[in-house]
């Protein structure tokens, strides 16, 4: 599924957080990582600082590709000018990028910074997975990954998560948990009694069953799955912490819905807020 591995850095401790995860998966899925810096056109007003921020751009590239061939996984480095996060997306398109992974600031910091940051735009326009890694003061790491989490709402969008999630699992013989929130903070209180929640229990039953059908045809070790109530991503991220959950999988809208609905939903809340990495995965045009 993963053949090329895209880790984008700037040598920050942020970025550089990624770049573990990045040479992991490439272990696991006999992959080959690419390391780009970009220098930001945005901000050079002459040659002589080009020369001298592209230099640094391509020491930070070849620090980054050596850190990376140390686990035996090839690895290629490239420098582009551009403005970031459109640099990411041509290169990923250029060099066939199946899986884009991306550092974030911290649990405290993301709150403050994600919002407009190179990574949540790449998060947005990617056509390929996007897995975003936080920079943990204490560097501690999720993988090898045990147990994967799907959130699932049963539509197409969250849908688009269920290939992925169930093939990482399978290359990690992880044990995957399907969970459904329903969302009846949004929907008012009449919406906990009646035939309306009759209906959201079993459309939410029939999306983990989905997930369940799907991992157990995939030969994936273990599969629990889950119905919880309340704010869907307060509840992903309480399953996150009671379950050891090591990675989350989730799907976002298409590219003109995520353009529209992404900031401030479940998904991007997760990313924000999440103690481990998420793999976001956009629905197909």
């Amino acid at each position: 599924m993963f053949d090329n591995i895209l880790v984008p850095t700037d040598g920050s401790d942020c970025a550089q957080a990624a770049v573990g995860y990045a040479a992991d998966l490439a272990r696991r899925y006999d992959a080959r990582v690419h390391a780009l810096c970009v220098v930001d056109s945005r901000t050079l007003e002459n040659a002589p600082q080009y020369d001298q921020t592209k230099k640094e751009r391509e020491e930070v590239a070849e620090r980054t590709c050596d850190d990376i061939s140390v686990s035996d996984v090839p690895v290629e480095q490239a420098v582009r000018t551009d403005i970031p996060h459109k640099a990411i997306l041509r290169y990923t398109t250029e060099q066939d990028i199946d899986l884009v992974v991306m550092g974030t600031h911290g649990r405290t910091g993301v709150e403050r910074y994600l919002l407009g940051s190179v990574t949540e735009k790449v998060v947005r326009l990617s056509d390929v997975p996007v897995l975003t890694v936080k920079a943990e003061d204490d560097g501690k790491v999720t993988y090898p990954y045990t147990d994967i989490l799907v959130p699932t709402d049963g539509s197409e969008g969250s849908e688009a998560a269920i290939d992925p999630a169930v093939d990482v699992a399978s290359t990690y013989d992880a044990r995957l948990h399907a969970l459904s929130v329903i969302d009846t903070m949004a929907m008012g209180i009449d919406v906990r009694s009646g035939a309306i929640l009759d209906a959201l229990e079993e459309s939410a039953q029939s999306a983990v069953e989905t997930i369940e059908k799907q991992a157990t045809q995939a030969s994936v070790s273990a599969v629990e799955t889950e119905i919880e109530h309340g704010s869907p991503y307060r509840g992903i991220r309480s399953y996150v912490e009671e379950h050891d959950i090591d990675l989350v999988v989730m799907g976002t809208h298409g590219r003109s819905g995520i353009e529209r609905y992404l900031l401030g939903s479940v998904a991007e809340k997760t990313v924000r807020t999440s103690p481990v990495p998420v793999m976001t995965v956009r629905q197909s045009e």
